[in-house]
């Protein structure tokens, strides 16, 4: 195969040229029918390529052409026996990963800083989580990933789970010794599902954390667009024969598709596979070049601290990503969501996300220098503005507990549930989700107990301005739990 190839961009180019009169959706028609501003903006060549599944394009449900042939290229690109594409962002990659691999009643191991997508397909499946403790970072208030120990412990207390769920890297750019966790896990045979959202660069460079595919892995959800280069809501599910049956996955993920598949989101995650196969190496060194000038400089800045490899003293924080820029700001007297709004408000500058102590910024080869001298300048300006608290206070970082599991998450989401004040629930069982979004880990979660810790970090958070979400009552003043007795 030649990875200088894009059959569906070149397919859906040709058929743009041949202009045929369409009566099919959508009803905009070549943005005929749509908002002449938001026309305008667009531009009418990305409008041309917003298709439907007609015989000349493919159909991402049924591949038999250009898209086919798309997957197949991105398999080799990222070393996987299959691939297929999601328009629906890695989420749903996530959600037919487990759904496939696991039953009703099903045991899987789960680190519990998983996003809420792992979450929500075991309550689908009526899997039986065992949550694993991730390794927690005291000095940036952050978790990391598994350790081997964790791991072999439980698969020795529980070998009859059926899969293994493992983030690498994590939001925060650090991995843990795939390759071991995986070989560990196969030793059971147990397959390992990961969650590689942040990843998708990792397998381009010798300077980067293994990919899942590249550790030896059986599935992997990974996010093309968030670092590389497709557009938003564009991701693949890598798969690797053996332990895994890639036609039930293909089954799976076609029943979690929308069959209104967007061939803008297709088109670019088939360039960013070629751009990736082709140049990768080149674009991601340029990248980790800006990231490390740009975290030596911020290191210097007093009151600053930057994520780094001396963070990495274990096999649950084995290998870094450089592009992470995680930035503890607690020392000049701030949470991240102050400096977050600060650099919004005064620098017109946007982080990936903040937090009570850090915020955290993506460096990908779509940045400049100018953009890094940029935040460095605007960070060193906020620490000297606020250089009279540095050192004044001492801040305990504080971490999400892991609650107790006393109710299956599919049983307490579905169970007839009671209205309560927030502080009125603890000693209750959750019924519904509550997270800090982004990163979308869970505090709570259906069939844990409510407890006072939980409540605190919850508070904190909002007292801190930081958008915490997930119950039906959006101020979270009152959250639904479990009805005694059911």
């Amino acid at each position: 195969m030649n990875q200088n190839e894009t059959p569906l961009l070149d397919t859906l180019l040709h058929h743009v040229e041949r202009a045929p009169v369409q009566f099919h959706i959508p009803g905009h028609k070549h943005g005929r029918g749509m908002d002449q501003r938001f026309r305008d903006f667009v531009g009418d060549k990305a409008l041309s390529l917003d298709l439907i599944n007609i015989a000349p394009l493919d159909d991402l449900h049924h591949p038999t052409g250009p898209i086919k042939r798309a997957q197949e290229l991105a398999a080799l690109a990222f070393g996987a026996d299959y691939t297929y594409f999601s328009v629906q962002g890695t989420s749903t990659a996530i959600m037919a990963m487990i759904l496939s691999t696991v039953r009703p009643g099903d045991k899987i191991l789960v680190p519990r800083n998983v996003h809420k997508s792992v979450l929500t397909a075991i309550i689908l499946a009526d899997a039986n989580p065992i949550f694993l403790h991730p390794e927690l970072d005291t000095n940036f208030g952050i978790a990391h990933g598994l350790s081997v120990e964790c791991v072999a412990e439980a698969l020795a207390l529980h070998p009859d789970v059926r899969a293994l769920v493992v983030i690498n890297p994590t939001y925060f750019g650090i991995s843990a010794d795939l390759t071991r966790l995986v070989d560990l896990a196969h030793s059971y045979g147990v397959p390992v599902l990961v969650d590689e959202a942040h990843g998708v660069h990792t397998g381009f460079h010798s300077e980067l954390p293994l990919s899942a595919m590249q550790a030896g892995a059986d599935m992997a959800a990974t996010s093309v667009h968030k670092l590389g280069g497709s557009m938003t809501g564009s991701s693949v599910l890598n798969v690797r024969e053996g332990m895994i049956d890639p036609r039930h996955v293909q089954v799976v993920m076609s029943m979690l598709t929308t069959t209104s598949t967007s061939y803008l989101l297709l088109a670019s995650l088939d360039v960013a596979r070629k751009e990736l196969a082709e140049h990768g190496h080149e674009h991601i060194s340029y990248a980790l070049g800006l990231a490390l000038a740009a975290r030596e400089k911020i290191n210097q800045i007093p009151g600053l601290t930057c994520l780094d490899e001396t963070c990495l003293d274990s096999s649950a924080a084995f290998a870094l990503d450089p592009t992470k820029l995680t930035v503890s700001v607690k020392d000049l007297g701030l949470t991240g969501y102050d400096v977050e709004r600060i650099l919004r408000e005064n620098y017109n500058i946007e982080v990936e996300l903040s937090d009570l102590y850090n915020i955290l910024c993506i460096v990908s080869w779509g940045d400049t220098e100018a953009d890094m001298d940029v935040l460095v300048s605007a960070l060193a300006e906020i620490a000297e503005a606020y250089r009279d608290r540095h050192g004044r206070r001492e801040v305990t970082v504080k971490l999400p507990a892991m609650p107790e599991l006393t109710m299956s998450p599919r049983s307490a989401f579905y169970a007839k549930t009671q209205v309560v004040p927030l502080h009125a629930a603890i000693g209750r069982i959750m019924a519904e989700m509550v997270m800090v979004y982004p990163p979308g880990i869970p505090i709570l979660m259906p069939g844990e107990v409510v407890t006072q810790v939980s409540i605190d970090y919850i508070e904190e958070n909002l007292r801190a301005g930081l958008p915490v979400q997930g119950p039906d009552d959006p101020e979270i003043r009152y959250i639904k739990v479990v009805q005694d007795g059911c």
